[in-house]
Order: C-alpha cells, then structure tokens, then sequence
C-alpha cells in the first residue's frame, strides 16, 4: 500500500514534468508581448488614447518626437551653434523626418532646442529604442522629449526581469532558511514557486493571444512578487500542517493527507478571495490598471495549483528527512516557544480587550492623517529614481525656457473642420504656437505649443481649454495631456472599482464563514490597514526617498493589493476560530486559541509577503517603488497589529454575536458539534 502512494507522488511529478514542457514555448514569448508604450497604459476612453490610435494609422504611422538640447551656462558660442546645426543635418540625412528641424533659441542665450519628429519607427518598440540610440550617438547635446522618455522608460522595464526575479529569490530564501531552520527544506517551496512562476509566464502569454490583455513591465513585475509571496506562504501553511501531521501520522502520504485537509479549504478560500479582488481591475477604464488585474489571477492561481499539487509530491516523495536536522518524529510533542509570543498577545487583547481596539484604531486613524502630506501628482520626468538623459534635458528646457511649453499638444481633427480648429487653437488661451501636421485618413494633425511648462497648472488649464473650445470629434493628446488624462481616470476608477472589490470580498468572507458581523469586521480592518499604510507612505515619500510626485494609480492599486491579501490572512484566523468555536469554545478562548494556534505561520508568511513587495522599492520605478512600499508596510500592520490585537479583541468583545446571525450566534455550542464534523479541520 505504502509502495502504491509513493507510486502517486511520482505520478504527480511525472506530470508536472509535461505541463512545464508545455508551458515553456509560452513563457519563453511573454517578453515579446510586453509592451510599455503611453497607449498601452492610457486609459481607454480618453482623448489622448484616442490620439494615439488615430496617429498609429496615420501616413508613416505612429510618430517618434524627441527634443534636441543644446546648453551652455556661459551662454551659446557661435562654434556651439555651428556644431548644433552640422549634427541635426546628419540626423536628417539619416532618417525621414516630418518636417525640417528648427532652431529655437532661450532668450538668456543659453540653450539651443530642435525639434525632430520621425515616422519611421512606427509602433515598433525596437525601431523606435534604435532611432533614438542612433540620434545619441550622433548629437553632442542631450536628447529629450517623448520618444526619449519612452524609449529610457522601456529600457529600465527591459532591466527589470532579472534584478526583481534573483532579489526576489534571495530574500525568500534567507527568510525561508531563517524560518525553517534546515538546509534542504527551504529549497522544495523556492523551487516550487519558481515553476509556478515559469507556469504563469505561459499562461499570461496565452491569455494574451486568446484576448489580448494588456502586458506591461509593471504588471509582469507585479506578478512575480505576487508568485513567491503569496505561494510562499501557502507552502508555510501547508507545510506547517504538515509538520504536525507527521508527528501524529506514521506514513508522510497519510500525513499530506490530513494536511491537505485541514488547511485546503482556507488555502483555496484565501486565494478564491485575491484573485477575485484581482479580477475587479478589470472594471477599471485604465489600461494598465485592467490588464493588471488578469495578470495578478493567474499569479495568484498558478501559485495555488503548484503548492497543492507539486509540493506534497515532492514532500511526500523526499520523506521525513527533508525536515533534517529538527525532523519531526511520529509521536513527538512539537516545541511551543513559537507559540508563546503570540500567546501572550492574545492574553493581552483578551485581558483588555476595549482598551486595545481602541488604542489600536486610534494609532490606524492617526497615521491615515499622513495621506494629507502626499505629494502630488507624479510628473513623468519624477518616474524614474535616478536621471536618465531625457529627464536631464526636460529638465534643462524647463529652467531655459519658462514662458512657453517644451513639448507640444497634439490635436487630432477631421480633415473637414481642420481649418477652423485650427483657428480656435490659436485663439484660445495659453497657447503659443500652432502648427498644422501630417493628415491621412481623414484626419488632421495639429501641434500645439502652450505657453507654459510641461504639466504644469497652467499648461493643464489650456489642455482643458482645448478641449471645451475645439468642438465634438475632435481629439486633444500627447504627453502631457496622457498624464492629465490618467489622473482623471485613475479617480474615477477608484469609484467604481473601490466598491466592487469590497462588495466581492465580502460576499464571499459571509459564504465562507457563514456570519455577517465576521466579515464586517475583516473587511473594516483592512481598509483601515489601506489609508494607515498610505499615510506613513505620506510621511516618507518625499521627506525619506525623495519623490516628487504620488503614482496616480497607488491608491486604487495598493487597495485592492491590500485588501486582497489582507482578507487572506484574515480567513486563516477567522477559519480556524470558527472552528474551535464548533468544537466547544466560546469566541474569546476561541479567538485566544486560533491566535495561538495560527499566529506563528501566519507571522511568518506576513513577513515573507512583505519582504518580496519590499524588493519593489529598490526598482529604478518610482510607481513600482511607492507600490511596494506601501503594500509591504500595510502587510506588517495587517500580521502584526490588526490579526494579533485588533480582530482578536474585537472578536473577544463581541463574543458569540461575531457570528451573527448564522447559527453559533444563537445556539448553544454544544449543540454545534455535529456540524463541526463535517467541516474539514482549519489552518
């Protein structure tokens, strides 16, 4: 009998062995389908988006705008300007350009710009990264604007895959060696979690070939965080159980067995639960928002599959003695120092338990104040952590040329009315220039230089001057508008996404743990969690990392991530009291045992989430950077404070109507034991 289960195990790995055979011609492409252009993360809906869809059809299609900058402090020489305008001719003589280079000089004389536009990359990334490297090579001065920005911004989301995917790993697998306290044993759940990785590369390549999701460099980051952070600590749960399993269980099959029993249900209500929330991105306008939102399911899916499936067959098939040196021998009494810390936690939220919840909100609320102190939006020149050349030479532009706008606004208009647009552009306020563009297609195109910086308040009050004045059908876009127009969105996404999510966790937190007050009181925690953790993000942003600017897309995105995976460990705790409750307890012994009982694995898998979103703070991103940092400090908040003092006092106040009004909230808990039987055994 014993002989067949080893049988089993082997089977499970054997096909495990074909699905990554399968899987690797996929993964291998996704690198491929990843884009980063401004349309891939614009929102849908937008005038900008539209403008760039109109200027993709366009005669020699989508248009690469660059900024060439020559400056001097002392001021131009005349053999500064003769240098300047032998090397623009080369660039000219090199590629097509939309219209000869003019030089526009700063009126202290110390700055020379050119303005070069090109078809010829069209919408190909590659054609557009070598273009501009080619104009590099061949100018003295700084290159900017546009294509110079998009082009830096891809080569550090190019840069990303391997520094994020090896931190990633080594920070696991210090945390995972710390935890477990043996040689071999971190190695199983690392390894499983890198082919669940590999697994979800191929998956997301398919889902973009079946229904073309967007694939961005911040979404496919996102997602290996979310694979080892979160499949990590499925493997601390289940190997966990697993432990304990052993020491009661003679044969590891049986013991998986059992294991996968007890926790099961919570490991794939909790994962239910984040890819769900995952999965309400998807009601967002925003591109990059809505395509993150599939991406982060499959993470989340891919990780639950490998750690349910391939990690109690490789358990299972190593034995006992993959735990060595501290191997867990049948009939042994495991240690409980762990478990003395959070026993003397809970004791403190039971002895106490109004002070506690209330002197723990009182610290939440008060750190949510910080979200006053965020900086505002994040200008596109502030999203890179160091200085590429193109941030150098917008801001070198900025400081030469304060009365006129350095990168222009395009305006897409029918070919029909294209000469009144035109006229109502130039007599609209804030504006500068106006020149007309290409046309094809039907449609015109028009740039518009405002009077003011890039993204400033002045530039956005002509933007949306253009907009109430040009007339229907007409479309204003570029740079600066793209920015303006993620901003919009990103408020109204969060109106209607914020309450989806909510809705969707709390719909299934009730299903799952058959009250109504429980769940109210997850979900309240982990918004509170949410502004807590932006507030300190608040607090630090600008005064300890220097940013300039908040992501317009944090908020709604550090509050789905957070409530997700908040309500995650939520359901580890809740679960399991629930479960002592059926067993005889009253909810405050019950809630004091769950605590004690789950408090050690739970704290471990905080910590490990949190370190692997932690690494997102040293990427050269300043979106990915603030992102990480905030979900890893409301991680530590959610494990540390809200699990250990606040759910638990609340639950010992509350008593038996936390679980109101399911059926422990009314009858005698005694007479709930036949229904104990026939729930699987918790965390």
């Amino acid at each position: 009998m014993e002989g067949r289960k080893r049988i089993v195990g082997w089977g499970v790995l054997a096909l495990w062995v074909i699905v990554i055979a399968l899987a690797a011609p996929f993964a291998g492409k996704l690198g491929d389908v990843q884009r980063d252009r401004a349309v891939d993360y614009l929102p849908a809906s937008a005038d900008s988006t539209q403008v760039a869809k109109i200027t993709e059809q366009m005669p020699g299609g989508d248009s690469t705008d660059l900024v060439l900058v020559y400056h001097r402090d002392g001021g131009l020489t005349a053999a500064d300007r003769a240098t300047a305008a032998r090397e623009v001719a080369e660039v000219a003589a090199g590629h097509p350009l939309s219209a000869p280079p003019r030089p526009v000089p700063s009126q202290d004389g110390t700055t020379l710009l050119y303005a070069v536009s090109s078809t010829e990359p069209g919408t190909d990334e590659a054609a557009r990264d070598a273009f501009v490297h080619d104009v590099r090579e061949k100018v003295s001065g700084e290159v900017g604007g546009p294509g110079a920005l998009a082009t830096d911004a891809s080569e550090v989301y190019g840069s990303l895959d391997g520094p994020l995917l090896y931190t990633t790993v080594a920070v696991v697998a210090v945390l995972l060696i710390v935890i477990y306290r043996s040689p071999f044993l971190w190695l199983v759940p690392l390894v499983v979690a890198g082919i669940a990785d590999f697994l979800s590369m191929a998956v997301t390549y398919a889902l973009h070939q079946g229904f073309d999701i967007s694939v961005s460099g911040q979404s496919t980051g996102v997602m290996t965080i979310l694979v080892f952070g979160a499949g990590t600590d499925y493997a601390l749960l289940l190997v966990s159980r697993y432990r304990e399993e052993l020491r009661r269980v003679p044969r590891p099959y049986d013991a998986m067995t059992a294991a996968l029993r007890g926790c099961g249900p919570a490991v794939l209500a909790s994962s239910g639960t984040v890819a769900l929330g995952m999965l309400c991105l998807l009601a967002a306008d925003m591109n990059s928002s809505r395509g993150m939102g599939p991406t982060a399911a499959v993470g989340v899916l891919c990780a639950l599959v490998a750690m349910l499936t391939l990690l109690p067959a490789l358990l299972v098939v190593l034995g006992r003695r993959v735990f060595w040196p501290l191997i867990p021998a049948y009939g042994s009494e495991p240690k409980t120092a762990r478990r003395s810390l959070f026993a003397a936690m809970g004791s403190s939220a039971g002895r106490r338990p109004l002070p506690v919840l209330l002197a723990g909100a009182a610290a939440l609320a008060a750190l949510a104040l910080g979200v006053l102190n965020l900086p505002g939006n994040l200008k596109q020149e502030d999203s890179f952590s160091s200085t590429p050349e193109s941030v150098a030479a917008m801001r070198t532009l900025a400081a030469a040329y304060p009365q006129m706008g350095t990168q222009p606004i395009t305006v897409i208009a029918r070919d029909t009315v294209s000469g009144g647009v035109l006229e109502r552009a130039r007599a609209t306020d804030g504006v500068a220039r106006v020149e007309r563009g290409r046309s094809g297609g039907g449609w015109s195109e028009i740039s518009v230089v405002a009077a003011h910086a890039p993204q400033s308040a002045g530039e956005t009050a002509t933007i949306r001057e253009l907009r109430a004045t040009l007339g229907e059908g007409v479309y204003v876009g570029g740079p600066s508008a793209e920015q303006l127009d993620m901003a919009d969105t990103s408020a109204d996404d969060r109106r209607i996404v914020v309450p989806l999510v909510l809705v969707v966790v709390l719909i299934v937190l009730v299903v799952l743990l058959r009250s109504l007050v429980a769940p109210l009181i997850l979900v309240a925690a982990v918004v509170a969690v949410w502004g807590a953790a932006l507030g300190i993000g608040g607090l630090v942003f600008e005064g300890l990392f220097g940013f300039e600017g908040t992501d317009t897309g944090l908020a709604l995105l550090s509050f789905v991530f957070l409530v997700a995976l908040g309500v995650d460990y939520g359901i580890f705790l809740m679960h399991r009291m629930r479960e002592e409750c059926l067993n005889g307890l009253e909810p405050g012994p019950a809630a004091l045992s769950a605590l004690r009982t789950t408090g050690g694995v739970i704290a471990s898998a905080g910590l490990v989430l949190a370190a692997t979103f932690a690494v997102l703070v040293n990427m050269p991103m300043v979106q990915l950077a603030e992102l990480g940092f905030v979900i890893a400090v409301g991680v530590l908040l959610d494990t540390f404070l809200v699990r250990t003092y606040l759910v638990t006092s609340a639950s010992v106040l509350l008593g038996r109507r936390v679980w109101w009004p399911g059926p422990l909230a009314k009858e005698p808990v005694s007479t709930a034991r036949s229904e104990a039987e026939r729930l699987p055994v918790g965390v």
